[in-house]
């Protein structure tokens, strides 16, 4: 299992068993560079060891709080930050810590076992119960590689996954026999197997008494003092940390805090490719003006689409759980190139789902059917219309998405149909699609990316401004008034664009070939996941099955199989 995560560590690996319980990791060296921070940790005076991935940002302030309750430190990084707060704290710990983390600790005197996940999953945590015990892992194929798994395809999550654009909601996979600690969770394992879970961040959406007096103009100047906070915090490093820089609006702000806080020498990265159908394959005209207007250490990657090509096993290798964003690829190769330069990347994802960017929030404002309404603008095709392209053995039994928009979006604490929706697109549908595209993509390389939007002071904050106040100026309309403080405004004034990667949108030639190979090959035909007129229809005419959000149809179907493919299952 730990050789599966080598890629994510790269550095040093250590494993500790002891009785019933084995941990093993794979380490990523940025904080305390030296052998005092390996893991597994093991506290012998407390009687606690544990794994963590991720990094705890206030880690320092912590230490110095614990230090003044009589703990005595025997390395200078995060990782002993967590095993000691656990002591001291308990389930209360996670509250203080500010940063992204999957961790799992042992406590040797009763037995149990904690896990617990960051508050918008950035860090994964994979589970699956195999002959009486429990095994976790950063990556499901970790999991998978020490057999015993059922990798049968659940039913319920292959629906996600055909009507969310790939995106399965935690507890869920794609296999049955393996499940995900959500976000925002402590679980304890008592000794003989029973557990709890306390679910410990939950923003509310609704409109304080206090706030009804607050200006435009003083929402901006706490939301620049808060996105200062947040870009700050993730310059905690022993290491060099540098940007992915888009040209969009999100990262080029990043860019602009960093050099308004006195970061000289800052490295920034952009990816481009080849242009399909008349449309452009690259954004470089805006992230070379902001390279140049901060100078920055700027470097942008072209990529042909025979490379492109030539990176999509790697891609797909690289994939947890099979992912059918184009901006997979661009990720994948964008941290290859990076990683030969630096360890810690900041990235812009989560900006979209905080500050209302997308054009499904606007006709959401004073829905009387918000589950209706935001299901007609973001699923990709309805439980009716999926029973005509899956064989029927493959459909679930009722349209468990649909029920699952249900329960998110009705659910109290949040005051408006718009709020319900940013408040299910943070916490579930950006947890299992560009955060978790960003954090496989990038430590596939050893590349550790950081989301100052994901900030939870700065989410709780964002929750609380009205949505109005984020759906002027065709959306995100604070941030952009924000913006402009700090970056040109010919990156904000502009269409919105995305990581363009044309070939996969517009398949034709050498990627149609791929797509109808796989979808007619053996294990495909054996599998039998879709039905073969729906299928034909594909590759007759791929660019007339577009989804609702602009994904392909053919890509989204021959990915699920090239990822079940890849990994044998």
């Amino acid at each position: 299992m730990a050789d599966v995560l080598a890629p994510r560590g790269p550095d040093s690996a250590g494993v500790m068993v002891r009785g019933n319980v084995g941990l093993g990791h794979r380490r990523l060296r940025i904080l305390d560079l030296s052998d005092k921070s390996q893991q597994p940790m093991v506290d012998p005076d407390l009687g606690l060891s544990m794994v963590f991935n991720g990094c705890i940002y206030n880690f320092r302030e912590l230490r110095g709080e614990l230090e003044a309750k009589g703990y005595r430190f025997f390395s200078d990084g995060d990782t002993e930050v967590i095993l000691k707060a656990w002591h001291a704290w308990g389930p209360d710990c996670v509250a203080r810590f500010h940063g992204m983390f999957a961790f799992v600790i042992h406590e040797r005197d009763t037995g149990r076992v904690v896990m617990a996940r960051d508050r918008f999953g950035i860090k994964p945590l994979y589970l699956a119960e195999v002959s009486g015990a429990v095994r976790f892992a950063s990556s499901l194929p970790a999991i998978v590689k020490a057999g015993g798994v059922d990798t049968s395809i659940d039913l319920d999550a292959l629906h996600n996954y055909m009507t969310f654009h790939a995106v399965v909601p935690p507890p869920r996979t794609i296999l049955k026999g393996v499940r995900k600690l959500p976000p925002a969770t402590l679980r304890v394992y008592e000794a003989d197997g029973r557990f709890s879970d306390r679910r410990y961040f939950d923003p509310s959406y609704l409109r304080r008494p206090e706030d009804a007096a607050v200006s435009r103009e003083e929402w901006q100047e706490r939301l620049l003092e808060s996105l200062r906070l947040a870009v700050k915090r993730r310059m905690i490093a022993d290491v060099p940390v540098g940007v992915l820089l888009s040209g969009g609006v999100d990262s080029s702000l990043i860019v602009g805090l960093l050099a308004e806080a006195g970061q000289t020498g800052l490295m920034s990265f952009s990816v481009g490719f080849e242009e399909a159908n008349g449309e452009k394959g690259d954004e470089f005209v805006y992230s070379d003006l902001i390279a140049e207007r901060f100078g920055t250490d700027h470097h942008k990657i072209f990529v042909p689409s025979a490379d492109l090509m030539g990176a999509l096993p790697g891609t797909i290798s690289a994939m947890s759980e099979p992912m059918v964003s184009y901006d997979n690829v661009g990720f994948y190769l964008l941290s290859k190139e990076v990683s030969k330069h630096i360890k810690v990347v900041q990235s812009g994802q989560g900006a979209d789902e905080v500050f209302g960017g997308y054009h499904w929030y606007p006709p959401l404002v004073g829905s009387n059917d918000v589950v209706a309404d935001y299901g007609r603008a973001f699923r990709d095709r309805s439980h009716e219309v999926l029973k005509t392209q899956l064989e029927s053995r493959w459909m679930a039994e009722s349209d468990v998405s649909g029920e699952l928009l249900r329960d998110h979006l009705l659910r109290s604490g949040a005051e408006t149909p718009v709020d319900q929706a940013l408040r299910l697109d943070s916490s579930v549908m950006l947890v299992d699609d560009p955060v978790k595209r960003v954090d496989n993509m990038t430590m596939a390389w050893g590349l550790e990316a950081r989301v100052p939007f994901l900030d939870h002071e700065l989410v709780e904050l964002a929750a609380r401004i009205p949505p109005e106040e984020k759906l002027r100026d065709g959306g995100k309309g604070i941030l952009k008034d924000v913006a402009r403080k700090v970056i040109p405004s010919e990156v904000i004034d502009r269409k919105k664009g995305y990581f363009p990667v044309p070939q996969l949108k517009y398949i034709a030639g050498p990627y149609l070939d791929m797509l109808r190979d796989t979808l007619s090959s053996s294990a495909a035909r054996e599998r039998g996941l879709f039905r073969q007129s729906y299928l034909d229809a594909l590759i007759a005419a791929p660019s007339e099955h577009i989804t609702p959000l602009q994904g392909s149809e053919l890509w989204q179907a021959g990915l699920l199989e090239m990822w079940l493919q890849a990994h044998e299952v």
